[in-house]
């Protein structure tokens, strides 16, 4: 990446800003510049597209972004530690890196940027998955952003590409089989990260589908919270508080069945009949 962008290397930064991973933030620091390449690559061509990124650290997959020809990257950061070393960046990339520095989970992201927007980013590991429902739920559909790429532990990519059936398969899964096509780009090996996290990571692509099935998001969210909220008990049982056997028989779905075995479109229509 030097040869690329004439940046001196992330390890000399890190060391130079004193930049230790905070284990409080879900720091790990992916230093590996050919990782963070392939990262970017997977969004597909950057030209004319801005992007969002989240938890940029000292900057490894900002870099990659901006050298791949992005217009423009939006980085939100909440460790002050982390600003001088983006703003060297930026210097390096005039007008082409905006950082936002506050709680990714108090960001209002449809008002950062114009499309077409993509989120590119290796997410903290302790606000990973909460970002990305709130991603899948904005208030309107088709959202604001035309794909996600972004990385999170293994166990997580896989119940965002799970479907019926499969031992992953939870809410997450609904939500992204709702609302995405969902698929595993490639694993990241621990060693690649300082400081190495005790988990393998994978890179997750999701795109939206345009016209997902028609249902409200709270009724959704509300149903598969209950239903695998106790996942082994049948679905009489989980669905007790929201009607049990006659929201069931409502919506056509046999009472001794578990919540795994549901499709998507199976959960929505019991959403539909609440």
């Amino acid at each position: 990446m030097a040869a690329l962008d004439g940046l001196p290397p992330l390890r000399d930064v890190i060391q130079r800003h004193g930049l230790d991973a905070k284990k409080a933030l879900g720091q790990n620091f992916l230093l590996d510049l050919n990782l963070t390449q392939k990262i970017a690559r997977t969004a597909g061509p950057l030209d004319d597209v801005t992007v969002i990124e989240v938890g940029p650290g000292p900057g490894g997959l900002t870099r990659a972004i901006l050298a791949l020809g992005a217009k423009k990257v939006v980085a939100i950061e909440r460790d002050p530690r982390c600003l001088p070393a983006l703003a060297e960046i930026s210097t390096h990339y005039p007008g082409r890196l905006d950082v936002v520095e506050g709680d990714a989970l108090k960001v209002d992201f449809e008002t950062l940027a114009e499309g077409p927007v993509r989120i590119i980013a290796n997410l903290p590991y302790n606000v990973g998955t909460q970002l990305l429902v709130n991603w899948l739920l904005p208030g309107r559909w088709p959202p604001f952003w035309e794909s996600m790429t972004l990385m999170f532990q293994r166990e997580v990519g896989l119940r965002i590409v799970a479907s019926a059936d499969d031992d992953h398969y939870g809410r997450l899964g609904v939500l992204c089989g709702w609302r995405t096509n969902a698929r595993l780009a490639f694993d990241v090996p621990a060693q690649a990260f300082t400081p190495p996290p005790k988990v393998t990571s994978t890179v997750v692509h999701l795109e939206p589908i345009d016209n997902p099935i028609p249902c409200a998001a709270s009724a959704l969210e509300k149903v598969t919270q209950a239903a695998f909220g106790q996942r082994r008990k049948m679905l009489r049982q989980s669905l007790k508080p929201l009607g049990g056997e006659a929201l069931l028989g409502k919506a056509g779905i046999d009472p001794q069945r578990r919540a795994e075995t549901l499709t998507v479109e199976e959960f929505c229509r019991l959403a539909n009949c609440l």
